[in-house]
Order: structure tokens, then sequence, then C-alpha cells
């Protein structure tokens, strides 16, 4: 288990007595879609299906949050998940090119996962599905027609799975500062995989990066050291890498080569490379094992949103 810092130990001191307070503020009501119908687009069916709002959010934090973590956990989730989805409701449908006519579809790639209750039974198996089923339908409903907004406008509500113990900037990985999405410590985040190693060969590297390491001869660490980092993230991770004398964004390394995080190492080994990263997913927003950490040490919900999101309010839904 990850030991906590000095400043970590005071960080959650003042989140325990500071945050609570702060985020029990509401701004007037502004946005009138607490009873929305979504038009959620099916890839697997290829249709277009009409599923009301809270409803809708059941199958997303189920989809996007193991239903075992602790309920403030999932109510963080809630929250972030409607606040995604109201956003795109309000553009009406034109935000969404891949898919015209939906709002949102179910592919985690394009924006929020989502499972039906079929696909749940499926998933958590008959013993567990009433259990977890409504363990998550009361999160939802305890944070009914809530969402996340910054200066009363509603957010970007950016979360990842493990940040490996601290969150990134938004422009360190998507070039654009917004004021909410501010790397913060994740003192609590507990991820049990969070450090993985994978061995891509050098021909796969060359063939996903364009790169030619594999065709010049090897001496000891020689294609190993064609790879290094010019630019770090404030975090620490690789944001800039020249490879084979190419440079590339971390974010595009990870993607090409299919990794979890930004935040790797590398070694040669036997004609191959060896990644180790830390933590899963961009790390921008609410990381979800630290919401995890936070929750099982006693955080609510709107303490775990205040400190993955700077600055932002809870604001209530219209009926």
């Amino acid at each position: 288990m990850r030991r906590l810092t000095i400043g970590s130990l005071l960080l959650a001191a003042a989140l325990l007595f500071i945050l609570p307070h702060f985020m029990n503020r509401q701004s007037p009501a502004k946005f009138g879609y607490a009873t929305s119908t979504v038009r959620l687009y099916l890839h697997q069916e290829n249709k277009i299906k009409k599923i009301q709002l809270e409803e809708y959010l059941i199958g997303v934090v189920a989809a996007e949050m193991p239903a075992e973590f602790p309920l403030e956990a999932l109510k963080a989730q809630a929250v972030a998940a409607r606040t995604y989805a109201v956003k795109r409701m309000g553009a009406g449908g034109v935000a969404n090119p891949l898919h015209p006519g939906a709002d949102l579809c179910d592919d985690h790639r394009h924006g929020q996962a989502w499972l039906s209750r079929e696909e749940l039974k499926e998933r958590w198996g008959t013993l567990y599905y009433y259990k977890y089923f409504y363990k998550v339908k009361t999160a939802v409903d305890e944070t009914r027609g809530e969402v996340l907004t910054y200066q009363e406008q509603l957010i970007d509500p950016a979360y990842h799975a493990a940040c490996g113990g601290k969150t990134e900037n938004s422009e360190d990985v998507w070039k654009f500062q917004v004021p909410y999405l501010r790397s913060v410590p994740c003192p609590y985040e507990d991820d049990p995989q969070s450090v993985q190693a994978v061995s891509i060969s050098l021909e796969q590297v060359d063939q996903a990066l364009g790169t030619t390491l594999a065709a010049v001869p090897v001496s000891g660490n020689k294609a190993a050291g064609e790879m290094k980092v010019i630019e770090r993230t404030s975090s620490g991770r690789p944001k800039t890498l020249v490879v084979d004398g190419q440079q590339f964004p971390a974010v595009a390394v990870r993607d090409l080569l299919g990794l979890r995080s930004t935040n790797f190492t590398w070694k040669l080994q036997d004609g191959s490379i060896t990644f180790t990263t830390t933590g899963y997913g961009h790390g921008v927003g609410m990381c979800q094992y630290g919401a995890k950490g936070m929750a099982e040490h006693g955080y609510t919900y709107r303490a775990i949103l205040g400190h993955y999101y700077s600055g932002v309010e809870i604001t209530g839904l219209e009926n």
C-alpha cells in the first residue's frame, strides 16, 4: 500500500474540514433536463434508443465504476456522468457527428460506457445483480438532478480509472488549459493493478510509430537510447518524447502502443522494449480509484468532487 507523505496527510485534513462546507453551496438551478429523455445510440443494435436520463445514468455508473466501490464514490460518479450527459443533451445532438440524431452512445471510447439491465445481469450474475443494481440506483437517486458547474456553466467532467498518485493538468494532455481540471494530489488511490509491465517488440514499435529502431543494429541499450523524454508534465509524467529522431506527444505514444497511461518508463530487453506503466487512463479530472479511497476514508461525494474538480459547484437541475 502506498505510504502517505506529510503533505498528503495535511491535504487530507484540509479536505475533511473545508471541502464539505464549500461543496454544500448550491447555485440556482439553470438547466431544465432532470426528467429529459436521452437519445442513446447502441452500437451493437445500430439504433437509437430513447431512455429517461436518470435510468440512463444507472447503466453508465454501473459500466464506468465497479459496483463494489463505496456508495459515496458511486454518487460522485453519478454526478459526473449526469453532467457529461446533460451538457451533450443541451447541444440537441449536433455535438455527436459520429451518430447523427443521438445525444450519446454506449461506447466508452466516444464518451461514456453504458450497459443495459440484461448486460448487467450477465456481468454480475443473478446472485449479485439485485444487490449491485439497487446500490447503483441508490447512488443515482440520492444525487438526482445534480450536476457540476463552473461559473454557472456545465463542466466537462473528465475522469479516469487510476492516476498513480497525482492527477494531470488538462493542458498537459489535451493542449487546452481548463480552470477546473487542475493537477491535484491523490493520496488514497489504491488500484491493486496500478503498476504493470508490457513488452513490445521493436518491429511492433516501428510499425506503430513509423520509426526504424529494429533496422539499426542494437548494441547494448542503443535502441532504448533512441527514445528519450524531452518534456515532462507538472506531475512528472512524460509529456513529449523523441523516438528515433522523431518527436511525439506522450499521449500519442500511449495510444499508438496501447499503453495503460503516459506515466511510463522503459528498457530494452532482447529485441523488445518493456514499458512499465503506473495508473490507468489519461489522468485528468476525477481518479476513480482515488474516489474509492477517499470514500473509504470518510469523505462525502461532495468532498470528492470538490477535490478533483477545482472551484466547481453542485447545481440542481430544474424538474
